[in-house]
């Protein structure tokens, strides 16, 4: 991360948290992991010029706003596809009643969805959209992705910041990489389990028929 980083410099990282944020290309993006590591060389120093790589105050001002704005677009396509997208005929990657839950999640949590699903890598990309496409309330989606945008862009830069001033004068170089991996991996893994519960709670039926290798309810039996 931290040479992709040096490649694409300041303005490369902004692009990506803005197309991680609600560009449906950008979910492959490692937004949680880029956070961290231009935190981590907020706080590096260059041997060179005796500055720190990047500049803790700009990330701070700059990268809320790209992913806020990146959650705006991303609401205001799923707005403006949303119909043409959710009305098709169910398929084998479309269900409808998955839309119609979707919405049902909307109404009942509301803000809470879209800040939680900051800290979730994949959901976050298409948590705006699908707002969007459910004509979630703009105002009320407005004020929480707000809120959540800040939290997750701030909050994470400055853990990798607050992991190089507490710990990086104390360990070796490469011990620091190794654990600064680990956290990643961590994070990651925490983020993601909310959604591996919900998923086993909502499938567990037929994840369990087809380990089983038994055959598909029939509609009488379902």
């Amino acid at each position: 991360m931290e040479d992709l980083i040096r490649t694409v410099g300041y303005i490369g990282l902004f692009a990506i948290i803005f197309a991680e944020s609600g560009l449906f290309f950008g979910f492959f993006l490692p937004g949680d992991s880029l956070l961290l590591t231009a935190g981590l060389l907020a706080w590096k120093v260059d041997a060179t010029t005796g500055q720190p790589f990047m500049n803790l105050w700009l990330l701070l001002l700059v990268l809320p706003v790209m992913a806020i704005l990146g959650d705006n677009v991303g609401y205001w396509f799923g707005k403006k596809a949303g119909p043409r997208i959710f009305n098709r005929e169910n398929s084998r990657f479309f269900k409808r009643k998955n839309l119609l839950a979707a919405k049902a999640f909307y109404d009942k949590h509301g803000g809470k969805t879209i800040v939680i699903a900051r800290f979730m890598p994949f959901i976050r990309t298409f948590a705006p959209i699908v707002a969007g496409g459910v004509e979630m309330q703009y105002r009320t989606f407005f004020i929480w992705n707000f809120f959540g945008g800040l939290l997750w862009s701030v909050g994470m830069t400055l853990v990798g910041f607050g992991i190089g001033t507490f710990f990086g004068a104390r360990v070796d170089p490469d011990t620091l990489d190794k654990y600064f991996l680990l956290l990643i991996v961590a994070i990651i893994f925490i983020s993601a389990l909310p959604t591996m519960i919900h998923l086993w709670k909502e499938n567990r039926v037929e994840i369990m028929r087809r380990l089983r290798r038994q055959p598909a309810a029939t509609p009488t039996e379902e």
